[in-house]
Formats: C-alpha cells, sequence, structure tokens
C-alpha cells in the first residue's frame, strides 16, 4: 500500500565519547603526551571544540574518521538508495528483492511532483497496483522472486542499515543537502543529520550544505543561497 512521503531514519549506533574521542585524535598529531593521557585528562568542551574547529578547518580529516555512526532507514524508494550507495565510504545492509517477497501491493513512495496533482496520483496509484498484480501473477507461476522483481519500479520502497564514519557524513551532509540535489535524498540525509545532531550538537555546523561552509557555491547552477564562486 501507499507510505507516507517521509523517510523514517532512527540513529542506532555512534560511540559514547565522540567529542573526546576526535579530539584527541586532533591532539595527539601536535602534542608528545600518549593519546590516553590526552583522552582521559580532557573535560573542557569549549577547548575540545576549538581545536577540533581550527584542525577541520585546516583540511586534517583524517581525525574525524575515527567514529562510526549506523543508522536504521525505511521508508524510502529503490531511485533514493540507488543515489545513497554511490558514496564510497559507507556500508549497507538492504531488503534483497530477491529473498523477501512482495506480498499484495508493495509500498511506494510517491515523488512531490506527482503528489501534489490529484489526477496524477490517482493514475500513479493504479498503475502501482497494476504492476503489483504482474508481479504477484509471476510469482504464482513459479518465477523466482529475484526474476519476478524485474517489473517492480524505482517508486518501491525499501530498508536498510547504513553505516559511515564521520568524515563521510560530513560529505553526505555538505553534497546531498544541496538544493541541487533531488527531494527524497534531500529529506532522508536532513533526517539522518538531525538524529545525529539530537545527540551531538556541536556538529550542527558542520552537517550543512556546502555552501554553507565553503561561503560560495560551486554549482554549475546556482539556488542563489550564496553568491557563485568567479
Amino acid at each position: 500500500m501507499e507510505n507516507s512521503n517521509k523517510p523514517v531514519v532512527n540513529l542506532i549506533s555512534k560511540p559514547d565519547n565522540m567529542l573526546k574521542t576526535v579530539y584527541t585524535a586532533c591532539r595527539t598529531c601536535y602534542s608528545a603526551d600518549y593519546p590516553i593521557n590526552i583522552y582521559n585528562s580532557t573535560d573542557d568542551e569549549e577547548k575540545m571544540l576549538k581545536l577540533i574547529n581550527r584542525v577541520i578547518s585546516s583540511g586534517h580529516y583524517s581525525t574525524i574518521e575515527h567514529i562510526q555512526v549506523s543508522f536504521a532507514i525505511s521508508n524510502v524508494s529503490r531511485a533514493c538508495t540507488h543515489q545513497l550507495v554511490r558514496h564510497r565510504h559507507m556500508s549497507f545492509s538492504q531488503k534483497s528483492q530477491r529473498y523477501v517477497k512482495e506480498k499484495g501491493q508493495f509500498d511506494f513512495i510517491i515523488p512531490p511532483t506527482i503528489e501534489k496533482d490529484p489526477k496524477l496520483k490517482e493514475k500513479f496509484i493504479a498503475f502501482m497496483g497494476e504492476i503489483s498484480d504482474k508481479y504477484q501473477e509471476f510469482v504464482d507461476a513459479g518465477i523466482p522472486a529475484e526474476d519476478a522483481r524485474a517489473v517492480l519500479p524505482n517508486a518501491t520502497a525499501s530498508s536498510m542499515v547504513a553505516s559511515l564514519n564521520l568524515r563521510e557524513m560530513i560529505h553526505l551532509a555538505n553534497l546531498r543537502l544541496c538544493t541541487r540535489a533531488q527531494y527524497e535524498i534531500r529529506l532522508l540525509v536532513k533526517a539522518m543529520c538531525d538524529e545525529l545532531v539530537k545527540e551531538e550538537p556541536w556538529l550542527k555546523d558542520y552537517l550543512v550544505p556546502k555552501c554553507e561552509r565553503l561561503g560560495f557555491c560551486d554549482e554549475d547552477k546556482s539556488c542563489g543561497r550564496k553568491p557563485k564562486l568567479s
């Protein structure tokens, strides 16, 4: 059946001491002291944030690769997950269309440009019903799910567990929160960022569109939020 068009995202794993871990990695690069001594002797959040900001702003991104976070993601289209899995430094475990047979009307995501037009929305839903019927016909005829899935559309809803380090999380946000990114993946990545910021508020200034960090837009076509790089 038709789903809400909003992704469902939950943060399911992150380090308990993310800020101190990143600070320790940063401080170790400039200290003769043992890393464990740095980790155990520092609780000044302002001091930690000041160094982290300086190091990250200098492009020393290896210091944030020690942090791994994992998300449970559902109610996203296969079109959206196909975009997400293009990110090189992420790990994914996704609902398989080979081993999980659709029963009855499969869940699907309606693009907002179709959603807003009642007549087109009605036609879209009816077409999803036709595809569901054809899929079931093939399965009932003994066609393996891995072959019957060939008729399922990009709109089919999917779910996954996705994991990535903090460097890639910031990169993902910088690219996919841009208004040039497709609508659904913007919603997905925004939800991922919101989940993480709830636990680690200090990341708010990093999990932003790239123009916010660069101070300018480097896209071919700009939304006007920041000036174009001349």
